[in-house]
């Protein structure tokens, strides 16, 4: 997900009969104006692509040496784009590009065709121009675009000088083919961003746990304009190595029949994690007696026992935000239980196998849908579990010099 505004205070020039109006203070009125700006858009919105901005495969261009005829450029149409800070992009004419990637390795490797936003300021011209336009940059690159980059489309491409090629099917786009599936399109920042983190075990497991957490986390932005889940869901191994790793996520999720087994320092890392806001949620099998048990173990040992969430407050927010739920449902002919410790959630019930799809495909759409929105109900309570917590901590700042401190008093008591 893109982040937040950075937080650094406004300077706005204060006007007075007299004022000397000079290059520095004019270029810092208008800056102040476009930091605002600026700001507003990254509050409220993300960035993305408006309109337009295609990408074409054309033949070689007239005039153009000999070596550089080989099937590799492409044509990108004009639009508008706005990157993560508010900067528009505004193409007003076709432009040629040339694919000039040479890949060596003996795998297909992605390539980017990226697009920036440049500041006239930075650019270096032997003439400046009364009125510069505002520009850009459009150029490949083997890696992700980063924050301030928007990705017009993507090719897996052969090792080779191969030729690229339009895809045969758009949703599924082969091997030296445009693939436009990951552009991002400019629109309204979600509320609450949730981040979440696979744990694994060396124990077999579902194999499509994973995937349905994906699912899960995808169908956030679809079911509801509040929230939106990261993307990016990491796999980490556990028990958790390091606590500070686990710190970065809402929430931690972990599946299977296995009873779950801390040491006395594991047990440490999850309480500091579980003190910090985050939020554990475990997915058990019902007849998983050893697992159960290992996890009322753990509950007791960190001084919350479990409560059944049908005994809580009938607004508790894990059934009634976003969604309402009167009565926890039934999936694959199941009852759904959900007993809540603190920060660790326990599903007992195959809950997440309904977030995705089945290998048979034969869940009705009803229960996915109603397994996704509970799911999305657990995810806004880590989110919100988490940002309450975090709130209440205190700013820590630094230390000042104990001889700057005492300066600073002896200056105060000598204006007295």
């Amino acid at each position: 997900m893109y982040p937040p505004p950075q937080i650094q205070p406004l300077e706005r020039l204060q006007i007075e009969d007299g004022l000397l109006i000079n290059a520095e203070r004019w270029k810092r009125s208008h800056d102040y104006h476009r930091q605002r700006q600026n700001i507003h858009y990254q509050s409220l919105n993300q960035p993305g692509i408006v309109h337009g901005l295609g990408v074409s495969l054309i033949p070689t261009p007239p005039d153009i040496p000999s070596q550089y005829n080989d099937g590799r450029w492409l044509q990108i149409q004009p639009g508008i784009a706005i990157d993560l800070i508010g900067n528009p992009i505004v193409v007003s004419q076709p432009i040629d590009f040339h694919l000039a990637a040479d890949i060596t390795e003996e795998k297909p490797r992605l390539i980017y065709i990226v697009i920036s936003y440049v500041d006239p300021e930075k650019l270096q011209r032997k003439q400046v121009q009364e009125f510069e336009p505002e520009s850009f940059r459009i150029y490949e690159k083997t890696i992700p675009p980063d924050d301030l980059e928007l990705e017009l489309c993507r090719i897996l491409l052969q090792p080779g000088l191969v030729s690229l090629e339009n895809p045969q099917d758009v949703f599924f786009p082969g091997l030296n083919s445009l693939d436009f599936r990951y552009r991002k399109i400019a629109r309204s920042r979600p509320i609450n961003i949730v981040r979440v983190a696979h744990l694994e075990t060396s124990q077999l497991e579902d194999p499509n746990s994973f995937a349905n957490l994906s699912h899960l986390i995808k169908s956030t932005a679809n079911l509801t304009h509040t929230l939106q889940g990261n993307e990016r869901i990491d796999r980490l191994a556990f028990p958790l190595q390091d606590v500070t790793t686990a710190l970065n996520y809402d929430l931690l999720f972990i599946t299977g029949q296995q009873p779950l087994l801390f040491s006395i320092q594991e047990l440490t890392d999850l309480k500091s994690y579980l003190d910090a806001g985050g939020v554990l949620l475990v997915e058990s099998p019902t007849d998983a007696i050893n697992r159960l048990e290992s996890i009322m173990d753990i509950t007791e040992k960190l001084g919350t026992p479990l409560e059944d969430l049908r005994r809580l407050d009938r607004n508790y927010p894990m059934r009634t935000q976003p969604f309402l739920f009167a009565a926890l449902p039934i999936l694959n002919q199941k009852p759904i239980q959900i007993l809540i410790a603190g920060g660790i959630v326990l599903v007992i019930g195959d809950l997440s196998a309904s977030w995705g799809l089945d290998d048979q495909l034969s869940l009705p759409r009803e229960t996915i849908r109603t397994a996704q929105e509970l799911g999305i109900n657990i995810l806004h309570f880590a989110w919100a579990r988490r940002q309450m917590t975090q709130l209440q901590q205190q700013t820590i700042l630094p230390t000042p010099n104990k001889p700057d401190a005492l300066k600073n008093v002896f200056n105060k008591l000598e204006q007295l």
